[in-house]
């Protein structure tokens, strides 16, 4: 059942006359997205440092944003690097911002926030290709950065926890265990929307119609929808390191997540996962909005910071 305060949002875009994602161009709906994050943010949360920073990716800089908590020592920081969700299409550095310092200090890491390039201008692998060079660099730069390279995670929201998995997929595959844990918040996890998708829930905060038009303005075509690096869900998941997982019970792509968590725990990897009863699409870090997502926020700070502690890495 939809949660009051997830009603009067709902409420609110109506009445301010946001149209629909999917009925935008794409320049039109980074506008509308920016404005409706701007209105609905709480105020920023202080940190120690923000620092806006370039990494080195295949076609130019990547611009990157690095956070480093209240209450952090002299010490290097384990660190996040996150990628925001908006569909592969829309959401920036900024949109993304309360929720990267919310993160830093609830986890008490460093968080470096990713602005990867995004389709129709740069359609997949683009975006892939970009988290990947950007995590790359925060590993290869982490002494410069003040971070400690042997405790690194990755996360993201919505598309943005797609291409945290795609990444630790990649890491996996490469042999490489640089990666402690993932987080992973209503993440996209394939791009059948219909086992992917609650029809229940459908027009809530997002519709099918929108899900296509995200999938029509970042894939080259329909050939590569089931590339591993982006229909993740179907991929070899045996090997991948502990995951955290969020969702929203209103949330039409929430399957997509339970879908996640059942098939990571049948190859064997440890994920913990963390429902928000009467939650929409998009409450991850809206806090002030939605009092009820702090419980989200202090349970993803939580694994994170326990992932993320200075011990061995855990077991896979």
């Amino acid at each position: 059942m939809l949660h009051p305060q997830a009603r009067a949002l709902l409420d609110f875009i109506e009445a301010r006359g946001i149209p629909p994602t999917h009925t935008l161009s794409p320049a039109n709906a980074r506008a509308f997205y920016r404005e409706r994050r701007a209105t609905t943010q709480p105020l920023p949360a202080e940190v120690a440092e923000v620092r806006d920073l370039a990494a080195e990716g295949p076609q130019g800089p990547v611009p990157v944003r690095l956070y480093r908590p209240l209450g952090s020592g002299a010490g290097p920081l384990p660190v996040l690097v996150y990628y925001h969700g908006g569909g592969w299409v829309i959401g920036d550095l900024d949109t993304h911002d309360v929720l990267c310092r919310e993160l830093a200090n609830g986890a008490g890491c460093a968080v470096v926030a990713v602005d990867y390039r995004m389709g129709p201008e740069h359609r997949f692998p683009a975006a892939v290709d970009d988290v990947l060079a950007a995590t790359r660099w925060v590993r290869r730069e982490a002494a410069a950065l003040g971070l400690d390279a042997s405790r690194m995670a990755v996360g993201g929201d919505s598309a943005g926890g797609n291409l945290a998995a795609a990444v630790a997929l990649h890491y996996r595959d490469a042999g490489d265990p640089v990666l402690r844990h993932q987080l992973l918040v209503y993440p996209v996890t394939t791009t059948d929307l219909v086992r992917g998708m609650d029809p229940e829930y459908d027009g809530v905060m997002l519709e099918r119609d929108e899900l296509q038009w995200h999938q029509d303005n970042y894939l080259p075509g329909p050939d590569v929808a089931s590339d591993p690096r982006v229909n993740v869900l179907d991929a070899n998941l045996a090997g991948l390191p502990e995951a955290t997982i969020i969702l929203a019970e209103c949330d039409p792509i929430r399957p997509q997540g339970e879908l996640y968590e059942t098939a990571l725990r049948a190859a064997g990897v440890t994920v913990r996962s963390h429902q928000t009863p009467g939650m929409v699409h998009g409450f991850f870090g809206l806090d002030e909005v939605f009092p009820t997502a702090t419980d989200a926020m202090t349970f993803a700070g939580r694994r994170l910071a326990d992932a993320l502690a200075l011990t061995e890495q855990p077991a896979r």
